[in-house]
């Protein structure tokens, strides 16, 4: 029955990337990319969106940074080494993306390096789109105070459920420094949730 079972999970995982590696190979075709790129919005949209939304905290933003990956991936598709999964490669241009738009934040003096919280709770509290109760928003005030690495890394392993060694291909991080950064972040978490209920 389990050996069975691990049949299954393989001949998924097989197809899985029997059509990651058909979909590359259309998006490098003249003739199939615009399809293929169809295909890609479709399969990913929803995973990037939120992945960004995590880290920005704002839908007008989001939305913004998303087409920012969209045109990233459309222009450098070819140079795609394949070296990583399809996913991986997305995830780590929406997190580049990401941050680049926190700090031209931070540079157009919008917000200082030590007030990008306060600038991401304001975002959260303005979001007409937030639609969270109210343990929801507080765990997510609590998400906001942390340093900007560990609130991505909590955010990939946490909500994402990404593996450390994807995650570690994303954000070109070693697995153990990942696991740190993601046990700090917990510790964090905690502390300010339990801070809240005093």
């Amino acid at each position: 029955m389990e050996s069975e079972k691990q049949n299954i999970i393989q001949l998924r995982a097989s197809i899985m990337d029997l059509n990651e590696k058909e979909l590359i190979a259309n998006l490098k075709s003249d003739g199939n990319k615009e399809k293929a790129f169809q295909v890609l919005v479709k399969t990913y949209q929803e995973r990037l969106y939120w992945h960004i939304r995590k880290i920005v905290m704002n839908h007008d933003d989001t939305d913004d940074i998303l087409q920012n990956v969209y045109i990233k991936v459309w222009k450098n598709v070819d140079g795609f080494r394949e070296d990583s999964s399809l996913f991986t490669w997305l995830f780590r241009i929406a997190t580049n993306e990401s941050l680049s738009h926190l700090q031209k934040q931070r540079r157009h003096s919008i917000v200082s390096m030590n007030e990008i919280s306060d600038y991401l709770t304001d975002s959260l509290e303005s979001d007409v789109y937030f639609d969270g109760d109210e343990i929801q928003k507080k765990l997510q005030l609590a998400i906001i105070q942390l340093p900007e690495k560990q609130r991505i890394v909590f955010n990939m392993k946490y909500f994402d459920e990404i593996k450390y060694e994807e995650m570690s291909e994303i954000l070109q991080t070693s697995v153990g420094a990942l696991k740190a950064s993601f046990h700090f972040a917990v510790k964090k978490i905690e502390e300010f949730l339990k801070e809240e209920r005093k």
